[in-house]
């Protein structure tokens, strides 16, 4: 520890001898070599410019190559499950606790885990975003189950 102060202090002696060296040759004056360059947008590789709309219709490319990974896979796929989870345990409780339109909320829950369910099951190929819908829906139920497990003790 007693060393790290002085080598720090001898790299800025030599960071300022190097300095004043530097800008003693600078002139502060401005010449006629100097000139402002444009900010240019990002280029692609054939010299065009790129729009925003080029930009997001790289975005699935992109996500498809990041979540070919299984692990990456897995994990989101937690995250998804652990959002419903906690989705459901926030629903439960804000509509639990004021005792009002609990009804409601109990068809508006079930209506949407039956809607997704249909949607999962109907179709052909299965794709991630699709599995990470059913994951939520899965965590979802798994909540208010859990929720109804807390009540009724």
């Amino acid at each position: 520890m007693a060393i790290c102060p002085t080598l720090t202090s001898i790299d800025l002696i030599r960071f300022n001898s190097i300095t004043k060296t530097k800008f003693s040759s600078i002139s502060l004056r401005p010449s006629s070599s100097f000139k402002f360059s444009k900010i240019k947008a990002v280029q692609d590789t054939d010299g065009g410019r790129r729009r925003l709309i080029d930009i997001i219709r790289l975005v699935p490319d992109i996500s498809r190559n990041y979540f070919k990974s299984p692990s990456r896979r897995t994990l989101f796929g937690g995250i998804s499950l652990l959002g419903g989870f906690y989705v459901a345990q926030t629903i439960s409780l804000s509509f639990g606790a004021l005792g009002v339109n609990d009804v409601i909320a109990a068809v508006v829950c079930v209506l949407l885990t039956e809607y997704v369910t249909r949607f999962y099951y109907s179709r052909p190929k299965v794709t991630f975003p699709i599995a990470l819908l059913n994951n939520f829906k899965m965590g979802f139920t798994y909540g208010l189950f859990i929720d109804a497990f807390k009540l009724a003790s």
